[in-house]
């Protein structure tokens, strides 16, 4: 198969590109993200089209942040489209008149990362996409794991505190509750109401008080060494590792690959996680680690990988 189209549904945007086998772009199409379900799948045959007027195109995958079913056809949940049981394969496949695979967004994004990615390589690898949320994807034997109803590795929905915060799933403790681009938030604003002091770079890049810290302001006062965005950092880190630890009891990869927003970072987030997985590995003195590396491929990673997924059919 040659060349196929990515899809990928973001909050604000829909992007398709043309990818190669190399899993190079050779072009790009961007809409706005409709705010219907139906206009979001028009937009998607839209972005298609434009994108695929200058190539023979063999096939399109679309990454779509939701549950996605065992045949890689229907959504059955999303949680910001009002996607409830959407055969949104069937839908855009009479539009485009092309082949088309669904999958789930943070899936895309891990076998990009493996095919084409820091997961080179190795057979066995574990993703966690770090965002606004907590997603990721199971690569093991050179296969991506979907579970049998097609939903699994919802690692941030995993419960890792008995009755801690409510996540927005309507469960309590979920792990994207302590390790994700929200709680990175919380924690910079609960320190720097408590010690402003030591938050006076990170204050002063937003409004001057706790309630009007955003996530940016914290990566740039963190480089500036900004005590409370680095402390905020460590404890996002803390879980971040914890976490990656019980998935090596479950998964035994040889490696995991952190990726979305927080680990644009770098060193600054995966040198603190490398510690606290090392802390947490059960047996981690007397049995070998797996390698903590950061994702390569950035906001490109769910488009590549779900164009290369509709390649593998």
């Amino acid at each position: 198969m040659g060349l196929t189209i990515g899809v990928d549904i973001g909050g604000t945007k829909i992007a398709a590109g043309v990818v190669d086998e190399e899993g190079t772009i050779l072009e790009t199409y961007k809409v706005p993200t409709p705010p219907t379900a139906d206009g979001v799948t028009e937009a998607i045959c839209a972005a298609v089209s434009e994108v695929s007027s200058n190539h023979t195109i063999d096939a399109v995958g679309i990454g779509a942040a939701g549950y996605v079913d065992d045949k890689r056809a229907t959504v059955l949940f999303a949680p910001n489209i009002n996607w409830r049981h959407e055969p949104l394969k069937d839908k855009v496949e009479q539009r485009i008149g092309l082949p088309v695979v669904v999958e789930n967004d943070a899936n895309c994004a891990a076998w990009g990362e493996y095919r084409f990615g820091a997961g080179q390589g190795h057979e066995d690898v574990i993703c966690i996409t770090l965002g606004t949320g907590l997603g990721g994807g199971i690569i093991i034997g050179n296969k991506l794991r979907r579970g049998r109803f097609g939903v699994a590795a919802e690692f941030g929905h995993i419960r890792i505190v008995p009755d801690g915060l409510l996540c927005g799933c309507g469960s309590q403790g979920c792990w994207e509750q302590y390790a994700s681009g929200r709680a990175l938030v919380r924690y910079a604003k609960q320190r720097a109401n408590a010690t402003p002091e030591n938050a006076t770079i990170l204050l002063s890049l937003g409004d001057g008080t706790p309630e009007g810290i955003e996530g940016k302001h914290i990566s740039v006062a963190a480089r500036q060494g900004d005590l409370v965005a680095i402390d905020s950092f460590r404890e996002l880190a803390r879980w971040a590792g914890a976490g990656l630890a019980d998935l090596a009891s479950l998964f035994d990869p040889s490696a995991f690959i952190v990726g979305g927003g927080v680990s644009d970072e770098g060193d600054l987030v995966l040198d603190p996680i490398r510690k606290s997985f090392k802390r947490w590995l059960v047996g981690g003195a007397w049995r070998p680690h797996a390698q903590v590396l950061a994702a390569q491929l950035g906001g490109k990673a769910g488009l590549v990988g779900a164009a290369d997924l509709a390649r593998q059919g």
